[in-house]
């Protein structure tokens, strides 16, 4: 049977990679300009996702949000807050900007390992209590296991709960796939990864959960950029990418918007097809543009 990397052409070049990261990482201070910066801080989706998170400090989190442009009317706003998913109905009743979507992970997250009932279920939910997207997890137990019938499977089927949730309102959710890169390991593996959760629906495919010890990085990066491109290439379908866990630095936010933009270009440069899953990286990108230290948010 036809492999994905096959059926899209494509196959990972690690030394060809290796030049362009090089190049890009050697570029990263000339590229790292107050506009850049803004477009940075316009696409992620400011997070929390702690065990001791709870309504209040949720809430505070999304008054920060709501003050941002009246105490900083130069900088963008965030695309959206991300939260767990019981916490999606309080993201929504306090957000003041629509532009501002409600992000809630589900299909238990992070280790995607429960019944498929029950993650399709937690995405229902979710949709209904107002999120506009929802982030899932790729299920590596059926993924590293070979069965790639079964990842499908659940995608498919995680898809279409959030699909028919969201008829039910009048409104179309955004699904972003975590693929788990830094478990995946191999430039292959993530390709396969990549092609496959475009194949069954992803919206966005996504680095990392940021539970992990290894989260997102620039070699995964740009492979699952490239696979985008040639998924693209094949189908016509736009797809975005996500990449989060342990981007902090505007250097590291700097990194990832340069692959982006080798890669795929400048029309993937906005919050519909491209964002940051972050939780430290906005004060970063605001000290780098003011020169100082900011502790904002």
């Amino acid at each position: 049977m036809e492999s994905l990397l096959e059926k899209y052409g494509y196959a990972p070049d690690k030394e060809q990679i290796g030049k362009r990261l090089d190049a890009i990482a050697a570029n990263i201070d000339n590229v790292s300009s107050p506009s850049v910066l803004k477009t940075c801080m316009s696409i992620m989706d400011l997070t929390t996702l702690r065990t001791e998170d709870t309504p209040a400090s949720v809430t505070k989190l999304v008054g920060k949000v709501n003050s941002f442009k009246a105490d900083y009317p130069d900088y963008p706003l965030p695309a959206s807050v991300c939260v767990y998913p019981n916490f999606a109905s309080l993201v929504k009743e306090n957000l003041s900007d629509p532009q501002v979507h409600v992000t809630a992970v589900s299909g238990c997250f992070p280790t995607s390992q429960s019944f498929l009932e029950v993650k399709a279920r937690e995405c229902e939910l979710a949709v209904k209590a107002g999120a506009d997207e929802i982030d899932i997890v790729l299920a590596l137990n059926s993924f590293m296991a070979g069965d790639f019938d079964k990842a499908r499977e659940e995608i498919r089927t995680m898809r279409n709960a959030v699909d028919s949730a969201a008829a039910e309102l009048g409104k179309q959710v955004v699904l972003k796939v975590i693929l788990e890169t830094g478990l995946l390991v191999t430039p292959e593996k993530i390709a396969e990864a990549s092609l496959l959760a475009m194949e069954e629906g992803a919206d966005f495919i996504k680095t990392s959960t940021g539970k992990v010890s290894v989260n997102a990085t620039p070699v995964a990066a740009y492979v699952m950029c490239e696979c985008i491109k040639a998924f693209h290439a094949k189908t016509g379908r736009k797809v975005g990418f996500k990449a989060a866990g342990g981007i902090s630095t505007a250097k590291d936010a700097v990194c990832y918007y340069s692959i982006v933009k080798t890669v795929l270009g400048d029309e993937w440069l906005n919050k519909g097809l491209f964002r940051f899953g972050v939780s430290r990286l906005a004060n970063s990108l605001m000290s780098a543009i003011e020169q100082k230290t900011v502790v904002y948010f």
